[in-house]
């Protein structure tokens, strides 16, 4: 998998320290009271582990499995919920977590699915952000890293299922997207 990865963007060391100050900020920011977390699948899995045991304060954790990849390097536009079962959110606080910020498309689905569905409040983080004009207007509450446009895989990313397991965030080579 190695010999896939142009460079590494950003190492695991530094994901770790930047993962300390994330949990500080969400503890101090985040309304009194328990949190529902809502990692997004399966993007998200590692970044939100990692992040979550640095938060001090009693959580539940729900899972949504979304799509908007389908196999490619670029949003399909489209975003489709693939689980039948919703989370239970009405009238609670949730700290919505995804790997990166693109186009803005998934946050913006979700956030107002969330919504619809009565949550009180949806914070979002994510663990990477994209520097570029979105397809919706969309910031996320709390991120680990602002990156270029690049493809990136590792750390939860994956280019078609591959390069999740990798302890780090790299630029995958144009070759190994072929």
């Amino acid at each position: 998998m190695k010999k896939d990865i142009e460079r590494v963007l950003v190492d695991e060391a530094v994901i770790q320290k930047r993962l300390d100050s994330m949990a500080k900020q969400i503890e101090e920011e985040f309304p009194a009271g328990p949190i529902v977390v809502i990692i997004l699948l399966k993007g998200a899995l590692v970044f939100a582990a990692d992040l979550l045991r640095r938060i001090p304060r009693e959580l539940s954790i729900e899972c949504l499995n979304v799509a908007s990849y389908h196999g490619g390097l670029e949003s399909s536009g489209k975003v489709d919920f693939l689980d039948r079962h919703f989370p239970e959110v009405k009238g609670k606080h949730i700290l919505l977590l995804d790997d990166i910020l693109d186009t803005g498309r998934t946050l913006v689905a979700v956030a107002e699915r969330l919504t619809e569905e009565g949550a009180a409040a949806v914070h979002t983080g994510v663990l990477l952000a994209k520097d570029k004009k979105r397809a919706e207007e969309v910031s996320a509450d709390y991120v680990g890293f602002e990156i270029n446009d690049e493809f990136v895989v590792g750390y939860g990313l994956d280019y078609k299922g591959k390069y999740r397991n990798l302890p780090y965030v790299g630029v995958l080579k144009l070759s190994a997207a072929n």
